[in-house]
């Protein structure tokens, strides 16, 4: 038997199975004693409290993390893995090339692993709604998403203020004299959406006019630099009028450089994740840095707390800082 099989028998949904196993007072009196007479009756014994009666922790974390040649995946998974290890603990990686069917079979994959907990860095728009796949991990272990969002029991979220900072970007250039800014992103992922979010929340506040065309996505693919280039100057080829960029990324921002300088236009250019790509061009690229650092120590220490038996906060928000550079003309 398994959480499928006992939420089929109860002819409850797995969500309830799982919030009966976890305790959660969340489910009514019915739904729960029809789960727990299927568990009486098949003698089903959830791993967790297995692995508990037989005092197994293996001391080891599961990290999945989309493109791991991405700079913006590596630098988590690499800070991540100092900061448990010095906690005395190993990590398992797993790359899901960005593949929904191989999130799901790396997810099994670690639990069938006996890794302690489990990391996602990121997470897809449509989980925040569909995320089925992550219920029957979670009823056994916990799970901590790095810049994403499930709500779900047992798993904990550790966000950047993305959506705000993107917000203040246009009331900033707003402020300067900036009134037809340029938005680049290259992501469908959750923390894509929030800086869309964000960009349409600071044209609002400065009363701007919201123009789809103004929004400029580029497929995520390796080579996002020379897309963003093209993309770019196609963009100028239009005719459209802009007079600021802000991107999603810094690779975007280097590469949408790039086809402005050529066309020798100079406007304020902003990037985003403040990585080392931020001082490798010329002019220095102003970037949003999103405090990465303290994102994964507060999620190794919410970790550590989980594994503890403590009860975090589900959702943690740290907030970005602007660093200025030359490309930023006030």
């Amino acid at each position: 038997m398994n959480i499928y099989d006992i939420a089929e028998k109860a002819g409850v949904s797995v969500a309830t199975v799982s919030r009966v196993i976890n305790n959660n007072k969340n489910v009514s009196e019915q739904s729960k004693n029809k789960v727990m007479e299927v568990i009486k009756q098949e003698k089903y014994v959830p791993n967790i409290f297995a692995r508990n009666l037989n005092s197994s922790s293996s001391k080891t974390i599961g990290i999945l993390c989309p493109i791991i040649s991405d700079i913006n995946h590596a630098k988590p998974v690499s800070i991540l893995e100092r900061m448990l290890r010095e906690a005395g603990y190993d990590i398992l990686l797993c790359c899901t090339d960005s593949v929904s069917e191989n999130k799901t079979k790396y997810l099994n994959l670690l639990l069938n692993r006996r890794v302690d907990a489990i990391i996602l860095i990121g997470s897809t728009v449509e989980e925040v709604k569909h995320h089925e796949h992550f219920i029957p991990i979670a009823s056994e272990i916990p799970i901590l998403i790095i810049n994403g969002f499930v709500e779900l029991d047992n798993i904990y979220c550790i966000l950047s203020d993305e959506r705000s900072a993107i917000s203040k970007l246009i009331c900033t250039l707003y402020q300067s004299g900036y009134r037809n800014i340029l938005y680049m992103n290259d992501t469908c992922s959750f923390s894509g959406y929030q800086k869309i979010l964000g960009y349409k929340d600071g044209l609002q506040a400065c009363g701007l006019e919201e123009r789809p065309e103004y929004i400029l996505q580029i497929p995520e693919a390796e080579d996002e630099l020379s897309l963003a280039y093209h993309f770019m100057l196609d963009f100028i080829n239009a005719g459209l009028i802009f007079d600021a960029l802000i991107t999603a990324d810094d690779v975007l921002a280097v590469g949408a450089q790039k086809a402005l300088l050529s066309r020798e236009i100079q406007i304020p250019i902003i990037g985003f994740n403040n990585t080392r790509l931020a001082q490798c061009t010329s002019p220095e690229l102003t970037s949003v840095d999103t405090n990465m650092e303290t994102i994964c120590a507060t999620a190794t220490q919410i970790l550590m707390d989980v594994l503890r038996g403590c009860c975090p906060a589900s959702k943690v928000v740290i907030s970005t800082r602007f660093v200025e550079r030359e490309s930023f003309h006030r």
